[in-house]
């Protein structure tokens, strides 16, 4: 209208959805609009490609505990735009403690500043000053929120620290996901999969406990509930490990979808409660385990086109050395 380029501002810019963000699109390309979208997101997850594409990103690190001090520093002293009228000094350990505390979010800070300055009561002079003790009740926790990749990253960091049995860095970044905000039972969902993927049946009572941890934070909640987790995540951790179950999982699902057959199960394992005369004559070929020594007997079980196929190869480790052990005893390999 006025023959001006229009700079567009647009905050929380991952809010857009796909039809938002391709109505700009043709603004952005003739130059009509100069586009300057911020986000806590990653913009490459949580925007249109087409968008992102078009346009330069910069990322903002966290600040700098040097960056939160110096900040903090002229808010005590400014007049005009800090709190320079409540004549306020700050000791250098409070200083210390607030810009540590902070984790590099200057508005976290500012607030811990501000409460200290107006709920500690002036001296003698009129001067308000801010020990340590007042900083560490203004400002009790470090500020834990991360963003969506963040959250991710954590979560690679934990399973991969399962798998690695380093009950150190499990229990280091599970506490770091929920005391940043993350659901407990998303981390013990976590364990109770790893536990069969990654410890299985070189110890089968992994998957016990972790079933367990799950049913007791379920029934005494949120703090109590964390000891249980934890216990799940280091027996997870410091348990033998085995891939062999997924293995086999994956092994048997393969086939199940690409060897269609379909009627190829053995006659003597048919049910033959509507069989025919055939069927029901074909049943007593079945061996019943519990009538030879044992309790096992050699049989096929698997259609005759998988009948030679291994899925569960136990390992040496653990549980599956006796499991291992117990097939030779009976001929199996």
């Amino acid at each position: 209208m006025y023959g001006r380029r229009t700079y567009l501002m647009l905050d929380e810019c991952h809010r857009f959805n796909k039809t938002q963000s391709d109505s700009l699109l043709p603004a952005i390309e003739q130059g009509t609009i100069i586009f300057i979208g911020s986000t806590t997101e990653n913009p490459y997850a949580s925007m249109t490609p087409a968008i992102v594409s078009r346009c330069r990103t910069f990322e903002f690190k966290h600040l700098t505990e040097e960056d939160i001090r110096g900040a903090l520093k002229k808010a005590v002293s400014d007049k005009r735009k800090g709190l320079g009228e409540y004549n306020a000094k700050i000791d250098d350990d409070a200083l210390e403690h607030i810009a540590h505390m902070a984790g590099g979010d200057l508005r976290t800070a500012y607030n811990a500043l501000e409460l200290a300055v107006l709920t500690t009561p002036p001296q003698e002079d009129g001067s308000v000053v801010i020990t340590l003790a007042d900083a560490e009740q203004s400002i009790q926790r470090k500020a834990l929120s991360y963003n969506e990749d963040a959250y991710y990253d954590y979560l690679s960091a934990f399973c991969k620290s399962l798998r690695g049995s380093d009950s150190n860095a499990a229990l280091y970044y599970a506490m770091r996901l929920i005391e940043g905000g993350c659901d407990p039972l998303i981390v013990l969902r976590r364990v109770i999969a790893h536990s069969c993927e990654d410890v299985g049946m070189a110890d089968p009572n992994a998957l016990v406990v972790a079933t367990s941890a799950l049913t007791a934070f379920e029934k005494i909640g949120y703090p109590e509930g964390l000891l249980p987790i934890s216990n799940a995540i280091i027996y997870v951790c410091e348990a033998p490990k085995s891939n062999s179950v997924v293995m086999a999982m994956d092994a048997a699902k393969r086939d199940a979808r690409e060897v269609r057959d379909d009627d190829g199960v053995p006659p003597y394992l048919k049910d033959n409660t509507f069989g025919d005369k055939d069927t029901k004559a074909q049943s007593a070929n079945y061996k019943y385990p519990h009538n030879y020594s044992g309790g096992w007997v050699k049989q096929q079980y698997l259609p005759d086109r998988l009948k030679d196929r291994v899925y569960y190869t136990p390992s040496d480790y653990g549980f599956e050395r006796t499991v291992k052990q117990n097939r030779k005893n009976k001929g199996q390999f």
